[in-house]
């Protein structure tokens, strides 16, 4: 990692890489909380090296809000995605829809780090942003690419065991393309484990009401992705907002636990499957 201060300056205001920079914000300030729920001390250490007007991206996230939702959904996947790390000390990580989340910081652990090989991949334009905070190593590699594109793939080791986690990501593709990339996936592993949300189905079209589309893709039952693909097998699931009761502040709490036991918590779930 690298450690002089780095000038963002040149991510534009809504784009793709602008998001990612939201999201690292809201888990740094979650972070400073006195009892954090993920405690990314990393994306922390990083937001402190970054030149940008993070004053103006406070404005627009609200972390007294938003952090939490940040930090319950990735604590659920990174505990997930440390059980199967703590059984397979060799395996393979693939990141997915990376952003600039510190994933492979606050998960893969010594000695894990000296046996795992863990591969953080997205857009060309966000891993240039990512390569500016973050060095390639012996174990740790980042790809720009659209997971979407098949080639990327054929550079991953396929003869140990494969952990895949797409956070935040199947939602913005179409199905067509969700169906393909699980099936390149399955057919590329031998044994593994993929982690993913999902939203509701009623998603795209609330996405084409009010965001312009940007969600492509949503269902009632992430199970159906069985039918698509045999090898896939359900192994559990839980709400994105599951845990609220860790939050430290009684008002947010209650705000969460009013949305976790109405139809909005069911919007957003979190999903692992083995194959």
């Amino acid at each position: 990692m690298t450690t002089t201060r780095i000038d963002f300056s040149s991510v534009r205001w809504k784009s793709v890489e602008w998001t990612n920079l939201c999201t690292l914000y809201l888990r740094a300030c979650e972070s400073r909380l006195a009892q954090p729920i993920l405690g990314d001390r990393a994306a922390a250490e990083a937001v402190d090296r970054i030149d940008y007007d993070f004053k103006r991206v406070h404005r627009t996230v609200q972390p007294w809000a938003n952090q939490f939702l940040v930090a319950l959904r990735a604590k659920k996947l990174d505990v997930w995605a440390t059980d199967f790390l703590d059984r397979h000390r060799d395996a393979v990580v693939l990141h997915l829809g990376c952003g600039l989340d510190t994933r492979a910081l606050r998960v893969n652990k010594p000695p894990a780090t000296e046996t795992t090989d863990w591969f953080d991949v997205d857009q060309p334009g966000v891993i240039d942003l990512r390569r500016k905070l973050y060095d390639d190593g012996a174990h740790y590699r980042m790809i720009g690419s659209s997971v979407t594109d098949a080639g990327w793939l054929d550079q991953i080791p396929a003869d140990r065991p494969a952990l895949i986690v797409a956070e935040g990501l199947l939602m913005y593709l179409d199905e067509p393309d969700v169906r393909e990339l699980l099936q390149r996936i399955t057919d590329r592993f031998g044994r593994g484990e993929i982690l993913f949300d999902t939203l509701s189905s009623s998603a795209p079209r609330l996405s084409r009401m009010f965001t312009g589309g940007i969600v492509k893709w949503g269902t009632g039952d992430a199970r159906e992705v069985e039918r698509w693909n045999p090898r896939l097998r359900f192994r559990e699931q839980v709400r994105s907002l599951a845990g609220y009761e860790e939050i430290p502040f009684a008002a947010q709490r209650m705000v969460f636990r009013v949305l976790n036991a109405t139809p909005a918590g069911r919007y957003d779930v979190l999903n692992r499957f083995e194959f």
